[in-house]
C-alpha cells in the first residue's frame, strides 16, 4: 500500500507562505527544519497528521541557480500548480479568510452538483480551490 505524505508549492517567500498558509487559511506547522540554507517548512491542516504541503522555495539544494530563476519567474506568473483543500463550510471559511485579510479571491463561494467551492489565490498567484462536497454528491470510481 502506498499514501500521499506530502505535496509542494513553490512559494517566493517561506516567511510570508507561513503567515498565509497559518495565520490566514488556517493551516498548522507539521515540520520546520533548518539544514544549511534549506529548509524543509511544512504545514497541514489541524490536527491532521496525514497529508503536508511543502512550502518549497526554489534554490539549492533541490534547484540550481538557472533553474531556479526559472521557477521564481513562472511563480511570478502564478503559473505553477494549486492545492484543493476541503471544509465543512465554504461559506462560512470565506467570511473568516475576508476577516483575515483575505483580498484575492478568484470566486465567491458557488453551488455545483457537486457540492459548493470557491477560490483564491495566495500571495505568490498559487491557485487554491477550497470545496465544501455536497452531502449527496456521487463518487466516480474509475
Amino acid at each position: 500500500m502506498i499514501k500521499l505524505n506530502v505535496a509542494s508549492v513553490m512559494v517566493l517567500d517561506q516567511e510570508e507562505a507561513l503567515d498565509f498558509y497559518v495565520n490566514k487559511l488556517g493551516l498548522e506547522v507539521a515540520r520546520d527544519i533548518h539544514q544549511g540554507p534549506f529548509r524543509w517548512l511544512t504545514v497541514r491542516a489541524p490536527g491532521d497528521p496525514g497529508i503536508e504541503i511543502f512550502l518549497q522555495e526554489p534554490g539549492p539544494p533541490v534547484q540550481d541557480e538557472a533553474t531556479a530563476a526559472q521557477l521564481r519567474e513562472l511563480i511570478a506568473k502564478g503559473a505553477m500548480g494549486g492545492l484543493v483543500i476541503q471544509t465543512d463550510d465554504a461559506r462560512g471559511l470565506y467570511e473568516t479568510l475576508r476577516a483575515r485579510g483575505v483580498t484575492d479571491f478568484t470566486q465567491e463561494p458557488t453551488d455545483h452538483f457537486y457540492g459548493t467551492d470557491m477560490g483564491v489565490r495566495d500571495p505568490f498567484g498559487n491557485p487554491i480551490r477550497i470545496l465544501q462536497p455536497a452531502r449527496t454528491a456521487h463518487q466516480v470510481v474509475a
